[in-house]
């Protein structure tokens, strides 16, 4: 059963984390390893909201301080990514289901430590029936996806797209996911990804991200809010 008392909530970007800011009651911030921690409540939920900064040793560090330092059981990455999926529009939102990396070879997962059966870090299934539950609510209903999600430390270009399509069939990709999902993965903690689309093979670029962050980052935002108002709801808090 899950029990959450205090939830984690970690951005890549400022620019992802800003729209939570204002939405945090009760905030006090106190400082670890170069990064800020915002502590107080969202909708009645005790939350720790940061941005990590970008890349897998950042989110790395970000998640394993949320969980021994701040004490939170159970972690939401939110954000943006980018499409994979011929099916994905721009401001279309993925939660995962699971999440690999697309840069690390296999056999470091699954024959050395943590020993995974899989390459797969697997998404919490309780925060996925409240996730749907919570989109249900949004009447979001076509404009959000449940999948499988990867992360590996480059910006997609190209040439690169089509071998992470063969091996992965991913709906998203990004910089952060798979290492905090990694991070809870060891902890025992459970886990969950919310990441809306800034760019696809058809409108792609790092300046396609940058126009249209903020406004997936809103709607990233908006997703979480209402997971936590789902949890509040079934006495996850």
């Amino acid at each position: 059963m899950l029990k959450v008392k205090k939830a984690g909530i970690l951005c890549a970007g400022d620019d992802e984390f800003a729209p939570f800011l204002s939405q945090i009651d009760e905030c006090k911030v106190s400082e670890k390893a170069m990064l800020k921690f915002y502590e107080g409540k969202i909708g009645g939920v005790d939350v720790v909201v940061l941005f990590s900064g970008v890349g897998k040793v950042n989110a790395a560090i970000a998640a394993e301080l949320l969980i021994e330092v701040y004490g939170v059981d159970a972690v939401i990455n939110a954000g943006c990514a980018g499409g994979m999926d011929s099916r994905l529009h721009i401001f279309d939102t993925v939660i995962s289901t699971e999440i690999a990396y697309h840069d690390v070879a296999e056999d470091i997962l699954t024959e050395f430590h943590p020993w995974m059966e899989s390459i797969y870090f697997q998404a919490d299934s309780r925060l996925l029936e409240l996730s749907r539950e919570a989109i249900s609510k949004l009447k979001m209903k076509d404009k959000v996806f449940w999948g499988r999600m990867v992360t590996g430390e480059a910006f997609i270009v190209d040439e690169d797209r089509q071998r992470i399509m063969d091996i992965y069939a991913p709906l998203t990709v990004d910089m952060e996911t798979a290492a905090i999902a990694h991070v809870c993965y060891v902890n025992h903690i459970p886990f969950i990804a919310v990441r809306c689309i800034t760019d696809t093979a058809e409108h792609s670029g790092v300046e396609r991200f940058e126009e249209n962050c903020q406004k997936a980052s809103g709607i990233a935002r908006d997703i979480t809010a209402a997971l936590l108002e789902e949890m509040k709801g079934n006495g996850i808090r």
